[in-house]
Order: structure tokens, then sequence, then C-alpha cells
């Protein structure tokens, strides 16, 4: 081709046992680091074991970018009808409008290919399985730091979180987000609700705030979370997925959420673990949630928990904007611009 340079010719690749048709090997997807599709590609076929570990039969919304990360954005939450391979697999979820989709539920490592294919950067798995979507099996504790703290806060608000977990012998699992904020992961037994599993969280990141109120927040508004880092309980909330473990975030430096030990943790940095760093990592020390699916743990004292807060006048929070009122909940108010609040 005359003037310029031709197209890298599509390559199909075999997954899993499937054949997986890879076009525009060469589109650049991060501009700063060079990393092309099929570097992204190949990325999530090294970190394979890993990134299954946290998909596997989840129903899953994909953050796509077709031209690469500068381009434009949307998320897929409904597998089309036509147009996809045979052995894709899907799982029907509800959403709390009362809508429901048919979702990717990753089967294998070959599902996570074709979507890397159609240029899924991101992938934000549900808490639950595609057997029984509205039980949640994975309780996800989510350390925000807000303006004026940094990871350094969040990993010290997620030793917090170990040491109260240690004390109800319940096993969490760490992992950088990605960002500045750090994911504590548990399993849990798929026995109650995401009402349920969202109570148990508040219950939960009140009593780290109660113990460190210098350190952590649950406040959902931002005017009143002050300096602190936010325990985002609504991550249990139906709907609300958070990038999974392995999963590549969409940003300049290509970083990944990864799974540490709570060891290392102090340690690390971000900016540690990206595209090209993380599958060395893996092949050197494998995976460092390898076994998360052991011990399913039974959340009943914190539930106990919520119930004293209720009785003691600390009921429920307010839920995201985007669900409908729920019965318990306070006001969707900015206490700013709350008339009736009394001071």
């Amino acid at each position: 081709m005359a003037g310029g340079s031709a197209k890298a010719k599509p390559v199909e690749v075999e997954v899993a046992g499937h054949t997986v048709r890879l076009s525009s090997p060469d589109r650049v997807y991060f501009p700063r680091r060079g990393f092309t599709k099929k570097d992204m590609f190949d990325y999530y076929l090294a970190v394979g074991d890993g990134i299954m570990r946290a998909l596997r039969n989840r129903p899953t919304a994909l953050q796509r970018f077709p031209e690469g990360i500068e381009g434009e954005m949307f998320y897929q939450k409904r597998v089309p009808a036509r147009g996809v391979p045979p052995w894709i697999r899907t799982a029907k979820i509800q959403f709390p409008s009362g809508r429901s989709a048919d979702e990717l539920c990753p089967a294998d490592l070959a599902h996570v290919a074709w979507a890397a294919q159609m240029g899924t950067v991101v992938f934000h798995p549900w808490p639950v399985r595609g057997g029984d979507v509205d039980r949640p099996d994975e309780l996800r504790i989510d350390l925000d730091p807000q303006p004026g703290t940094d990871f350094a806060d969040a990993v010290e608000a997620a030793g917090e979180v170990r040491g109260l977990l240690d004390e109800l012998g319940a096993t969490g699992w760490p992992k950088t987000s990605g960002g500045r904020g750090v994911h504590v992961y548990l399993r849990i037994e798929p026995r109650w609700t995401f009402t349920e599993v969202r109570r148990a969280v508040i219950a939960f990141a009140r009593e780290v705030e109660r113990r460190r109120p210098d350190l952590v927040t649950t406040a959902w508004w931002k005017e009143q979370r002050g300096e602190k880092v936010f325990i985002d309980y609504n991550q249990m909330a139906r709907d609300r997925t958070i990038a999974c473990a392995y999963s590549l975030r969409a940003n300049a430096r290509a970083t990944v959420s990864t799974p540490v030990t709570w060891d290392e943790l102090p340690d690390v940095e971000p900016d540690d673990f990206d595209l090209r760093t993380v599958p060395e990592r893996v092949a050197k020390i494998g995976d460092p949630h390898a076994g998360i699916d052991d011990a399913p743990w039974d959340i009943s004292p914190l539930l106990e928990w919520a119930d004293r807060d209720d009785r003691d006048g600390s009921g429920d929070l307010p839920y995201p904007p985007d669900h409908p009122k729920m019965p318990g909940e306070p006001k969707r108010v900015q206490p700013s611009r709350d008339r009736d609040r009394k001071e």
C-alpha cells in the first residue's frame, strides 16, 4: 500500500477448544505504552487461570473500547442474539429497574478471549454465579480513598479490615484496584439476597469506622466524608460491579487489578502491576488468590451486628440513585440541601 503500511491480517487462535478470530491485532490500544490489541489479547491468555477464577460462571458486563482507550467507550450488558459464536454462554440477570438482560457468563477462557477480540478492556462481573443470580457468593469490600488521601491510606484501612476479619474467623483476599484503591473479597455461602449481603457489608464497615474514625468513613454523601477512606458498601447493591482480579484498567499505564498477599500489600504500588509485568509475576509466583474458593464463609455474625445497629438507631444507608426507593432507606437528599434536616 503506497504511502502507508498495510494493516495486519486477522489471526485465528485456539483457546479452550474454540477458535477465536482476532481482527486488527496491530491496533494500538494503550498509546502511551504502545500496547496493541494483540498485546491485550495475549495478556488475557497469559493470566487465564487467575481471571477465570474471578469470572467463571459469573454474569459479566464488558467495558469496551473498539478503537483503544482514547476512543469511544461503552458498557455492554447484553450479548446480542445474533452474530456471536454458538458456544458463548449467557446468564439472565435482572436490573433494579425490573428489566432483564442476557449477560456474558464465561464458562472458559475462550469467552474472555472473544470479549478481548471485541475490544473489552475491563471485565465487570456480578458477585453471583449463573446458577443462582439472586444470591451472592462473593462479598466485596471496596476501600476508596477520598480527596486528600491516597493508596497508602487505603492500605492502612485494609489492615484494619484484615484485623476485624481475623477476629471473625473469616479470610479476606486483597487486590489492588488498578488505581488508588484496595479491594478485599470473601467467598461466602450463597444463602442470602443482595439486600442481606449489602446489610452485612454496612455492619462490617460501621465496625471498622468505629475503630478508626480518623481513617475510615461510611458516609454516602461526599460532602460528609472528609479526607478519609470510604468503604463503598453500595458495591454490594444489585447491578453494581467492580473490575475483577486480573482485569486491565482503562488508563494510560495499562494497570491491572492485581491479587496480592496480605504481607505484600504494604510494600506495593498500583503502578507495579500492568499488562507487561503481571504475566511475569503470575509465571513466577502463581495466583495469590488460588485458595479463594476453598472455604465459603457464613455471614451470620455480620447480620447479627446489623440487627444490633438497627436497635441502636443506625439503620439502612442510601442506595445508588438508579435503584428504586427501598424499605427503611433514609432520604436521598444531600445533607446541605435537606431543608427538613435537624441541626
